[in-house]
This record gives C-alpha cells, sequence and structure tokens, in this order.
C-alpha cells in the first residue's frame, strides 16, 4: 500500500474538486459567484478610474482607497476565474506550479489588504486626533512609502510557504477539496510529515492577524480616548462618522477570516462544504461591498462618481 500511495509523490497536476457535497449546485452557485465577481470589477475599476482622473482626489484617503481597490480585485481574480471553469466547463486540472502560484499570490493580496486597513486605522486616527498636522504627517509619498513595507511584508511571509510544499510527497490521491488551492486543503492530500507547514501556516496567521489586529486597535482605542474629551455631541459624531466605513469594512474582512481560522483548527465537526463556501464568501463578498460601502459613506468620492454617472 505504501508503494502504491508513492507511485505518483511528484504529480504535475491536482485536481480541484470544488464545493464538496455539492457538486449537483455547481452551476446555481456559479450565478452569485459570477455577479459578485462582476459587481467587484466595476465598482473597484470605478474608484480607480475616478480617483485618477480627479485631481482633487489625489489625497492620501484617496490613494489609501486605490490600494484597497486593487488588492479587491486582485483577490476576487485569484479565485474566481478558475471557480466558474469548474463549475461551467468540469475543468477541474490546475498545474502544481500554477497550484502553488494561485495560493502565493491569492494569500500575499490578502495580507496587504489587511495591511491596508492598518494605515488607513492610522489615517483615521491622525485624522481625529492631530487634524492640524494631518496634511505633514500623511503626504502622499508617506502613504505610497507605507504601502510598500506592506507590499513587501507580505510577499517576505508567504514566499516560504510554496517552497515548503515543494519538499512534500503528494499521494496518489490528488484531490484537493476545496475551489482554489487553500494551503491546509494541499497540505492534507500529502503523505509526508507536514508539521512544519501547518506550524508555518499558523504561526503566519497569528503574525498577521494578531499584529494589524492589535494596531487597528490602539489606534481606535486613541480616537476613542480623543473623541470621550470633546464635550460637543455634534462633533462627537462628526468624528465617529469619519469611521463608520473604516470599521464596516474590518468588520467584513476579518470576521470571516478568523472564523476560518478557527474552523480549520477546531471547527472538525463543520461540514466541508460550509467551510469553504464561507472561506469563498470572504474573498467575493467584502471586495464587492468595499467601494459600494466608501461610495456611499465618503462625499467627495460619491459626487465625483455621480459626475461620471451623468456624463454616461
Amino acid at each position: 500500500m505504501a508503494a502504491f500511495n508513492l507511485t505518483h509523490s511528484s504529480p504535475s497536476t491536482f485536481i480541484l474538486s470544488g464545493i464538496p457535497g455539492l457538486e449537483a449546485a455547481h452551476l446555481w452557485i456559479s450565478i452569485p459567484f459570477s455577479m459578485f465577481h462582476l459587481i467587484t470589477l466595476l465598482g473597484n475599476f470605478t474608484v480607480l478610474f475616478v480617483v485618477s482622473k480627479e485631481q482633487t482626489l489625489h489625497k492620501p484617503m484617496f490613494l489609501l482607497l486605490s490600494m484597497l481597490a486593487l488588492t479587491d480585485i486582485s483577490m476576487s481574480s485569484c479565485v474566481v476565474p478558475k471557480a466558474l471553469c469548474i463549475f461551467w466547463f468540469y475543468s477541474k486540472h490546475i498545474t502544481v506550479n500554477g497550484c502553488f502560484t494561485q495560493m502565493f499570490f491569492l494569500y500575499s493580496v490578502a495580507a496587504m489588504h489587511s495591511a491596508v486597513l492598518v494605515i488607513m486605522s492610522f489615517d483615521r486616527y491622525v485624522a481625529i486626533c492631530d487634524p492640524l498636522r494631518y496634511a505633514t504627517i500623511l503626504t502622499n509619498t508617506r502613504i505610497a512609502k507605507l504601502g510598500l513595507v506592506g507590499l513587501i511584508r507580505s510577499v517576505l511571509l508567504f514566499l516560504p510557504e510554496p517552497l515548503l510544499l515543494r519538499r512534500l510527497s503528494f499521494c496518489a490521491n490528488r484531490v484537493i477539496s476545496h475551489m482554489y488551492c487553500e494551503h491546509i486543503a494541499v497540505v492534507k492530500i500529502s503523505c509526508a510529515d507536514t508539521t512544519v507547514n501547518r506550524m508555518y501556516s499558523f504561526w503566519i496567521t497569528l503574525v498577521i492577524i494578531g499584529f494589524d489586529l492589535t494596531l487597528i486597535g490602539l489606534s481606535y482605542g486613541l480616537i476613542i480616548r480623543a473623541v470621550l474629551k470633546i464635550s460637543s455631541k455634534k462633533s462627537h459624531q462628526k468624528a465617529l462618522n469619519t469611521c463608520t466605513a473604516h470599521i464596516c469594512v474590518m468588520l467584513m474582512s476579518y470576521t470571516p477570516i478568523l472564523f476560518s481560522a478557527l474552523t480549520h483548527r477546531f471547527g472538525q465537526g463543520i461540514p466541508a462544504h460550509v467551510h469553504i463556501l464561507l472561506a469563498s464568501l470572504y474573498l467575493l463578498v467584502p471586495p464587492m461591498l468595499n467601494p459600494i460601502i466608501y461610495g456611499v459613506k465618503t462625499k467627495e468620492l460619491r459626487d465625483k462618481v455621480g459626475k461620471y454617472t451623468c456624463r454616461m
């Protein structure tokens, strides 16, 4: 049996199963998936177009919105096209290199998305706690440098994951029980010792989510302290309103990823299709809703989008 399992220790392709247990519903599931992706592309490209065209929007806050839009487009595009190929054409094969590349880009972009949310929380802190120095503290150049640091961090943290996977032997069963190359799903089909891979995955998740949420929590703790010192209720409301969009985006981004990380460790009783659907929604719903939330909550952006819409 051992000899049989190692016959395909270096496969050239893996097979993505889609959503196990819901194969009969793949065609129906593809409808919201494709709609979400189209809305994501439309909304985020609109943000990028309007910000690039309008000189008045060349400010730190809108530069951050552009970074967020780029990560949203990238996250959705890393997963949805291949998922639709599975749902529509039963094209389930993916090369090993393609699988590892998808994994690297997906997780790097997700970490970059988290980094952008951290920078946004710092932006809100400066805007509320030190508004007179906002223009000197947060310049476009400084925001770009912080974004570059976030990108370098993401690449360096996730580059080892595909490299560690390459050293593994894979069993005759090459079926990944997922619709994309999710790290733990790939690790599960290996017939080698995967302790290092699992530990590194756990450590990296802890570092990114723990570190980023700590910085965001610290920023909002200082914001709340500053707001409580303001005597005017109107000023209270105005200050908190500037954070509403960011708080909504954070809740949508971190809640599903925390749930997914916890179910990997402790949720063995949860059906696979439930876990996969929730993990996929993290990659589909926030990227779709983020431009809508900021479009509604940010008057300058809303007005500029309205101007271009009326021209059509």
